[in-house]
C-alpha cells in the first residue's frame, strides 16, 4: 500500500474527522470501538505521522489505541494549531477543516514522536491533576471563609472544607500507593528526593507529568517544561528573554522547589546569591534556579546517582 505522508485527526465527543496528505483524502469515523478499529485498520502500516489535538481528554483513548497498533502518533498543542491556521488565513472552522489544518501543521512542523505514557503513568497523572484541583478548591473555600460572616454560610463552607480535606487525604493515599507499588517509580522518587528542596509533591508531579526526565539532554528537557528562555528582537530592537509554553504543572512545581532551594539547598542558594550579586532581578534569578534544579534532576535520573553535596 502507498505510504501516507501525514494524517490530521480532529477529535470530538462522538466523531473523528480524518484528513490525509498529500492525497487530500478526507473521511470520518465514530469515536467508539468500531470506529477506532476502522481507524487503525486504515492507518496501520501506511501512516508516517498521525497528529491530533489535545482536546480535554477526548484524544487520550484515540492516541493510546493508535499507539498500541504501532501507528506513529503525536498529540499537538491546539493553540499552536490555531495560530498556524490564522497564519494561513484559515478563518472558517469546521471539524473537517480543522482536520486538514492539523495535517498541514504536522507536515510543516514535523513534531517529534515520543512514546505515550503507559496506563499506570496516565493514572498517576490523573491523580496528581485531581490533587491539584482539590488543593485549589480548598484555597478558594478558605478565602471565602475569611470573608464570610453569616453563621449558616460559614457552616456550609466549613463542612465543604472538611469533605475536601478528607478527599485530599484519600487522593494522597492513592498517589503514595501508586508510586510505592512500582519499583521503578520508587527508585526515581527516592533519587529526586535526595536533592534538598525536592519533596514528595514535586517528585510525583514530575513522575506523572514528565516521564522523559533522564532521557533527554538539558536543553531539550528545559524546552519541554517551558523553562528554556527565548528572546524577541527585530532589527535594533531587542526584547527581554521570556519563558512559557511547555508543561505548566511541572514548571509550577519546579518554581515552588526553587523558592525553597534558594534558601536551603547549599549549591542552589550560592547560585542564586551569585545571580543577585550580578544584578539579576529576583524573579529572573529564581527562574534560573528552577531551570538548574531541573538540570540536576535530569542528570540524577540519567546517571541513577543520588544528590552529592559539593
Amino acid at each position: 500500500m502507498e505510504q501516507i505522508s501525514v494524517v490530521g485527526i480532529d477529535v470530538s465527543k462522538d466523531r473523528l474527522d480524518v484528513h490525509v496528505l498529500p492525497a487530500g483524502e478526507a473521511w470520518s469515523v465514530s469515536r467508539d470501538g468500531e470506529g477506532l478499529d476502522e481507524l487503525c485498520r486504515r492507518l496501520s502500516g501506511t501512516a508516517r505521522l498521525v497528529a491530533l489535538e489535545a482536546t480535554g481528554g477526548y484524544e487520550t483513548i484515540v492516541a493510546a489505541t493508535l499507539s498500541s497498533e504501532g501507528v506513529p502518533v503525536v498529540v499537538v498543542n491546539p493553540a499552536q494549531v490555531r495560530a498556524f491556521a490564522n497564519a494561513l488565513g484559515q478563518r472558517a472552522k469546521t471539524d473537517p477543516i480543522d482536520a486538514r489544518v492539523i495535517a498541514r501543521f504536522a507536515e510543516a512542523t514535523q513534531p517529534e514522536i515520543r512514546p505515550l505514557p503507559d496506563r499506570a503513568t496516565r493514572l498517576l497523572a490523573d491523580l496528581v491533576a485531581r490533587r491539584r484541583q482539590i488543593v485549589e478548591m480548598i484555597v478558594a473555600e478558605r478565602q471565602r471563609l475569611h470573608r464570610t460572616e453569616p453563621p449558616r454560610v460559614r457552616k456550609s463552607i466549613e463542612w465543604l472544607l472538611k469533605a475536601l480535606e478528607k478527599e485530599l487525604a484519600s487522593v494522597d493515599h492513592d498517589i503514595d500507593g501508586s508510586v510505592r507499588s512500582s519499583p521503578v517509580w520508587r527508585e526515581k522518587e527516592d533519587l529526586m528526593r535526595s536533592v534538598p528542596s525536592v519533596g514528595p509533591i514535586i517528585a510525583r508531579t514530575i513522575l506523572a507529568e514528565l516521564p522523559e526526565l533522564g532521557t533527554l539532554d538539558h536543553k531539550r528537557i528545559a524546552a519541554l517544561v517551558g523553562l528554556a528562555p527565548f528572546t524577541r528582537q527585530s532589527g535594533v530592537w531587542k526584547g527581554k528573554a521570556s519563558i512559557g509554553g511547555g508543561r505548566s504543572a511541572v514548571r509550577t512545581a519546579l518554581f515552588m522547589g526553587a523558592q525553597t532551594a534558594k534558601r536551603w539547598n547549599p549549591a542552589l542558594k550560592a547560585f542564586y546569591e551569585r545571580l543577585i550579586a550580578a544584578g539579576k532581578p529576583k524573579m529572573v534569578a529564581t527562574i534560573a534556579v528552577a531551570r538548574k534544579l531541573l538540570t540536576i534532576l535530569n542528570a540524577i535520573l540519567r546517571d541513577k546517582t543520588p544528590w552529592q553535596n559539593a
